[in-house]
């Protein structure tokens, strides 16, 4: 998502910016050895948590969009806009939850993503694309205040009342999607977006260390999230909803 990607950026600007400032190696070989040490054991702390995500999610992954079980909802992440629109990451994924509801693997969609500010309407985006393209409205839902991967499946388990999901993401995101909404309460499987491996892919990746970190933080203490409200019962509505794509 847009707010959770500058947060990592700006987290990994000031830990470039600490380790310059104090990466002085020792003069003697003691030191020297000694400071290997630790930067090998920084290494095997900060690898934990993304280690911890792959072994924990690898038997909940689909291997495309018809390997994937049948689920009541499928929920999407944002990430991004761009002039308004789906960035193309976005536009991924939501094509993916399209072609989900188009086989009958879910029957509703839960749009998951940022809308702190008036300008700025990540959800409102993602449904319109999804209604665009063949989804009827009253089978898309919206979750305004999706700020960041744990919000949404917090808030989907605890206001709109998920229970089990399809969780719609790219390959380097989607395993700590599955780990937060378990976490959450949510019996998930999660449907990877292939990507090519090009420079925001590997950034994403990238992003996925100190994500990882925080996501085990989240799922040991799962802390409300940052906008809780009322329950809403759009899911529930989406799912009994009748109708045709032109409702």
């Amino acid at each position: 998502m847009a707010v959770e990607l500058r947060r990592a950026r700006r987290a990994l600007r000031r830990l470039v910016r600490a380790l310059r400032a104090r990466c002085r190696l020792p003069r003697t070989r003691r030191g020297q050895r000694r400071a290997v040490r630790l930067l090998v054991l920084a290494c095997v702390l900060a690898l934990l948590p993304a280690t911890w995500l792959r072994v924990s999610t690898s038997d909940r992954l689909a291997r495309g969009v018809a390997d994937a079980p049948s689920a009541p909802v499928a929920v999407v992440f944002g990430a991004g806009l761009w002039d308004g629109e789906p960035s193309p990451y976005l536009a991924h994924r939501l094509d993916t939850a399209a072609e989900l509801y188009a086989r009958g693997k879910v029957r509703a969609v839960l749009v998951t993503g940022d809308n702190s500010t008036r300008a700025y309407d990540e959800p409102g985006a993602m449904r319109r694309y999804l209604a665009e393209r063949g989804i009827p409205r009253q089978r898309i839902v919206a979750d305004y205040a999706g700020f960041d991967t744990w919000d949404s499946c917090a808030r989907a388990a605890r206001i709109f009342g998920v229970r089990h999901a399809l969780l719609v993401s790219q390959d380097f995101h989607v395993r700590r999607a599955l780990a937060l909404c378990q976490a959450a309460g949510i019996e998930a499987y999660g449907v990877p977006v292939p990507e090519p491996r090009d420079a925001t892919g590997y950034a994403g990746g990238l992003r996925e260390l100190p994500g990882a970190v925080k996501a085990a933080f989240d799922a040991a203490v799962t802390p409300d999230p940052r906008f809780l409200g009322p329950r809403e019962d759009g899911v529930a509505q989406a799912l009994a909803a009748g109708g045709s794509e032109g409702d």
